[in-house]
């Protein structure tokens, strides 16, 4: 997955270590009630945030939640979330061997 942050392109992943992080990120909660309140439809733009930090700092990016605040998304707010919602499908979809 890519995003553009100020123009330039990230690359995301949620790598293991990043949905650690994630869910230590997540005030007693798991990756599991992130993915429902997805599947529902009833996720926040912190919950947007979150992903797109676990993604970015996956895909090798140093940064942190602060760091995203003064930023230019391409796309928006939209993009951003149709970003986060793939990651997070993406993250467990079996590959093929």
């Amino acid at each position: 997955m890519r995003l553009q942050l100020d123009g330039q392109p990230h690359d995301l992943k949620l790598t293991l270590g990043a949905l650690a992080e994630l869910e230590g990120e997540l005030d007693n909660e798991t990756v599991l009630d992130l993915i429902e309140r997805f599947e529902t439809g009833k996720f926040s733009t912190r919950d947007v945030l979150a992903l797109i930090v676990a993604g970015l700092r996956g895909g090798g990016w140093a940064g942190t939640a602060k760091d995203l605040l003064s930023v230019e998304i391409t796309g928006g707010l939209m993009e951003a979330t149709k970003v986060a919602a793939q990651l997070l499908a993406r993250a467990f979809v079996m590959g093929e061997t």
